[in-house]
């Protein structure tokens, strides 16, 4: 594990903050996948603690927040790095009159930021490199991406293996996601369609659509006047609960309610004990913490989304068809979310142009199934897909899937990386598509995982006991045998001498005693041959399951960091950004 920050932009005291963590198993080939979380300004510790990372941070009771294993880890088969982007985003800084304003502007620095953390770690440099994250990273991860091609097709002397971009309920398409927030809210119930709400809440839709259609009112990121859709959802949904407190729809979970007007800010539950424990000091200390971050982390930086306005930026919709003919791309989202939902994921879908052919559509008329998925025995949603594009809707999930899900999403990030495991053993998972397997993977079921590792345990201690109960039948059978024998032996011994005492006048007793007594000891050293073989055996058993069972580190080999931050945040972090949108973190 590696944590720290590295320079960026030394003229302002910019810098950026990672968190990298190992794969615990190479599959196939080496991976590495590079986590976004959106806002803009929301920290992407968010992913690594509550989502896509190995630890998730649970109450430890009088002992405070604690680390526990995340089973659906994307560090199985990946390096996978957490990075505060941009600057000024939890971790990460900067002064505060320089804080990022456009797309283009925070590309750039981000590929800055690649560049010295390859040349501080040239061995992760020729891995294949997958850029992943979720709602405004929708806009971030298109634009770093260009600005990874742009920097290979230069002549870059290390070009970099760029294979794919994962985006989760994605914020891409304003002209179609703000069109989107009414038809889900009818979708689910929440706004019934002709009442007196509906049309208040249609009327300002009216006024979205003028805008978005004047003045190039589609080549904007976002919009005040769209905006006010969602916030007037929120508050016309709002209701007074018996606890004297103003509630309304969760606009990350709309099966959740919040107090008003946070409407899901405090959401999720772990962010409980995730802030606490990103402000300790022992924790920034372990994670190299820069003294200059003295405010501490937070989650959602209302300054850095404040200035970060785009105003001077496209949004990702129009660069994401030429960035499909040369990257393959996973839009995916979970079914309930309000603020990035899947209507107007899939309406974005519909209306882009792409490799030749519009939408889904694989022939005139015809359009790419949507193909079942099932996981472990469950319906876990669909997948489209067609020319370079996979869209996959997951059921019952929230705007952070991964929190929700986060074995399914490994699966789906093993099954776009095409991980497979039928070459180093383990056992795969049980994830079909219209009732088909893909390639082997493992979710938590990896010989070096924490489940796997205590179930083959368990197997090597009952075959170790089934192999000395086998020993002793064996020998038990054996004893019978040679008991018998030499007991036929002794009988037509006994019988020659007393045959012998007729003609010699001898006794023979002795002689039987001593036969006896080396009869003993010879059962007693054949047992003992025969118990130590098979001990031997159960012995090579399982070393031969040693060597098919990598131990992973334990967590302390892991961790060499033990893992937050010292001071509290006097940024805040405000239930919405300084030009009063919502935060899509």
């Amino acid at each position: 594990m590696h944590a720290g920050h590295i320079e960026i932009t030394p003229e302002h005291n910019g810098n950026m903050f990672f968190w990298h963590f190992q794969n615990r198993h190479i599959a196939n080939k080496q991976r590495t996948v590079i986590w976004l979380n959106g806002g803009p300004g929301c920290s992407s510790e968010d992913g690594a603690l509550m989502e896509v990372g190995p630890y998730r941070v649970v109450d430890g009771s009088n002992k405070g927040p604690k680390l526990e294993y995340n089973p659906g880890s994307w560090d199985e088969f990946a390096n996978i790095m957490f990075v505060d982007n941009p600057v000024g985003t939890g971790f990460s800084f900067v002064d505060t009159d320089s804080y990022v304003h456009d797309l283009p502007e925070m590309a750039d620095q981000f590929v800055k930021f690649l560049e010295k953390w390859f040349a501080l770690f040239p061995e992760y440099e020729h891995d294949d490199l997958y850029i992943a994250g979720e709602s405004y990273a929708g806009q971030h991860i298109p634009y770093i991406s260009k600005a990874i091609l742009d920097r290979n097709k230069a002549g870059a002397k290390h070009p970099w293996q760029l294979k794919g971009m994962l985006i989760g309920n994605g914020w891409i398409s304003p002209n179609e996601q703000y069109k989107a927030y009414l038809s889900f809210a009818y979708e689910k119930g929440l706004v019934v369609r002709d009442s007196d709400m509906a049309k208040r809440l249609e009327s300002q839709q009216a006024v979205c659509m003028k805008a978005l259609s004047e003045n190039g009112g589609k080549d904007h990121v976002d919009l005040n006047q769209c905006e006010q859709i969602l916030q007037d959802i929120l508050r016309e949904t709002s209701t007074k609960g018996s606890d004297g407190k103003t509630h309304c729809v969760n606009m990350y979970d709309v099966r959740l309610t919040d107090t008003y007007p946070s409407c899901g800010m405090n959401w999720p539950p772990d962010l409980e004990n995730v802030t606490p424990y990103l402000r300790r000091t022992d924790v920034g200390e372990a994670l190299h913490i820069d003294p200059g971050k003295r405010t501490g982390w937070t989650e959602c930086n209302g300054a850095v989304g404040g200035a970060f306005r785009a105003k001077n930026s496209k949004p990702s919709i129009q660069i994401l068809p030429d960035l499909i003919k040369e990257v393959p791309t996973v839009l995916f989202s979970g079914a309930e979310d309000l603020i990035c939902n899947h209507i107007g994921t899939e309406e974005l879908i519909s209306n882009m142009e792409w490799n030749g052919g519009k939408g889904f559509e694989v022939s005139p008329g015809t359009w790419a199934p949507r193909r079942q998925w099932e996981f472990e025995g469950e319906s876990a949603g669909f997948y489209q897909e067609a020319r370079n594009l996979t869209y996959i809707l997951f059921s019952n999930s929230s705007h952070m899937v991964p929190f929700d899900y986060a074995r399914r999403t490994r699966d789906m990030l093993d099954r776009f990386m095409q991980v497979d495991i039928a070459s180093i053993g383990g056992v795969p998972t049980d994830s079909r598509i219209d009732g088909e397997k893909g390639l082997e993977t493992s979710v938590g079921g990896h010989p070096n995982s924490t489940v796997a590792q205590e179930t083959e345990h368990a197997k090597v201690e009952a075959a170790k006991w089934s192999a000395y109960y086998k020993s002793g039948e064996i020998v038990l059978v054996i004893v019978i045998i040679a008991a018998a024998a030499w007991g036929y032996y002794i009988w037509r011994d006994r019988r020659k001498r007393a045959g012998y005492k007729g003609v010699l006048g001898g006794e023979p007793q002795m002689e039987l005693g001593g036969a006896r007594e080396r009869s003993t000891m010879g059962l007693e050293s054949f047992r003992h041959k025969r118990s130590n073989r098979d001990v031997e055996a159960a012995d090579f058993d399982e070393s031969e399951l040693d060597e098919l069972h990598v131990q992973p580190p334990n967590e302390m080999d892991r961790e060499r960091y033990s893992v937050g931050s010292a001071s509290d945040d006097d940024e805040g972090q405000g239930e919405k950004h300084g030009n009063g949108h919502a935060n899509r973190k």
